[in-house]
């Protein structure tokens, strides 16, 4: 008998639960997995893949064949996730890629610095340089949107921080996916009230991002909690959240800070859903809406 689509969605999660959790891996470990997982993933058919060097970086554009020559002055600037440690243009081809087609748009994957080789500051620097290069080379800041998922999210944000503090042109939006929106407290409620949902996140497991990104640094770094900093200034965000992930909490109390210091702010919380789901958008409904919803928020942020 053929599995109904909530049977699927159990069975995919006790899956994720059983190989998907960071804390219970090496940081060799987690890169091997991801590579081994890109191997498997088949190059997108409607995209160009050009790859390209952001300064020291490697980078990849994803070019949609749907992009409209006359508009090829836009591009979506997508920090991937990975706990700091791990993550890759290829492992992103395929959500960036959809992404893209989504939209029209180009989509620039930047491979920032990866701890524990490269701690705190190095990530957050490697965004900001990206985002520079692409002003520096044609791109007006508000042709450009900022993307992200997970820590990814968090640079999105934390990029955005930076640059305000610094008095240089934001980008014209983020859409931000599981972002972790405090990696200094870990205080949100849906850590307990969704530690037996989350089949890939956990307190431990965000705890470990933060030692591996601080190493034996002791100090607060403020701007590694976006929620409890002055949010004023920021642009049009848009934010997805599964409803059983241990990060809703951070979306949520982000959400409301965020729309309390007068930034326009888009939040979607799925139901079922858990952080990134939109990795499964071959086989998810669920995750092939969110991915067109975050299209049509690029188009109305770039028209």
């Amino acid at each position: 008998m053929d599995k109904t689509p909530i049977e699927q969605l159990e069975a995919i999660k006790s899956y994720l639960k059983q190989t998907g959790r960071f804390e219970n891996k090496t940081v060799e470990q987690i890169r091997r997995d991801m590579f081994e997982a890109a191997k498997k993933i088949p190059n997108p058919s409607d995209i160009t893949v050009r790859k390209t060097t952001i300064g020291p970086l490697n980078g990849e554009w994803l070019i949609p064949v749907n992009l409209v020559p006359e508009q090829d002055n836009r591009a979506i600037l997508y920090f991937h996730g990975g706990g700091f440690v791990a993550g890759s243009c290829e492992f992103y081809r395929d959500l960036c890629s959809r992404i893209a087609e989504s939209c029209g748009v180009q989509v620039l994957t930047v491979e920032y610095r990866l701890a524990p080789e490269h701690r705190f500051p190095a990530a957050n620097e490697d965004c900001l340089l990206a985002y520079r290069w692409l002003l520096a080379n044609g791109y007006s800041a508000r042709n450009i949107v900022f993307g992200g998922d997970s820590v990814g999210g968090s640079l999105a944000l934390m990029t955005l921080l930076s640059l305000r503090e610094n008095g240089e042109d934001l980008p014209a939006g983020a859409f931000l996916i599981s972002p972790h929106t405090d990696l200094v407290h870990l205080d949100g409620e849906s850590y307990s009230s969704r530690a037996e949902l989350d089949p890939t996140g956990s307190l431990e497991g965000n705890k470990k991002i933060l030692d591996d990104y601080l190493g034996s640094k002791s100090e607060v770094i403020p701007l590694l909690s976006p929620l409890r900093m002055n949010l004023n200034q920021l642009p049009r965000l848009f934010i997805q959240v599964g409803d059983q992930e241990v990060l809703l909490s951070d979306s949520l109390r982000f959400t409301d800070r965020a729309r309390a210091a007068g930034v326009a702010v888009e939040l979607e919380v799925w139901e079922n859903m858990w952080s990134v789901f939109h990795f499964l958008a071959y086989m998810l409904p669920e995750a092939r809406q969110a991915i067109t919803n975050i299209g049509q928020f690029i188009y109305t942020t770039l028209k």
